[in-house]
């Protein structure tokens, strides 16, 4: 049987931004997960970055990203996952007010 598990959620302060990608996880991912979420409960857009170089994603604040792998499932119980010690990264404009979260799921 397989059985659902979340990682410990994570989150950064906006008013902490600075206008550079900054680590919202800076331990990782302690697991690979099928499904990342991000909250950007703050009043910053921010960009997201997979590892701290280049922007691959955009959030506008208030909306929610999520990158869903189970679709993308391969047969035999293979599938896509990112990897465990991941650590993600977001920038947006210096100054903000709010939280912006970050979930997964393995």
């Amino acid at each position: 049987m397989n059985y659902l598990n979340q990682i410990a959620i994570s989150s950064i302060d906006s008013a902490t931004f600075t206008g550079n990608l900054q680590a919202i996880n800076s331990a990782g991912l302690p697991n690979s997960c099928f499904k990342i979420r991000m909250v950007n409960d703050s009043d910053r857009d921010v960009t997201i970055s997979f590892d701290g170089t280049t922007n691959h994603d955009f959030l506008r604040s208030g909306d929610t990203y999520e990158l869903n792998l189970l679709s993308g499932n391969l047969p035999n119980d293979y599938g896509v996952r990112v990897r465990q010690g991941t650590v993600m990264y977001v920038s947006g404009l210096a100054g903000g007010s709010g939280l912006v979260y970050l979930s997964g799921y393995y």
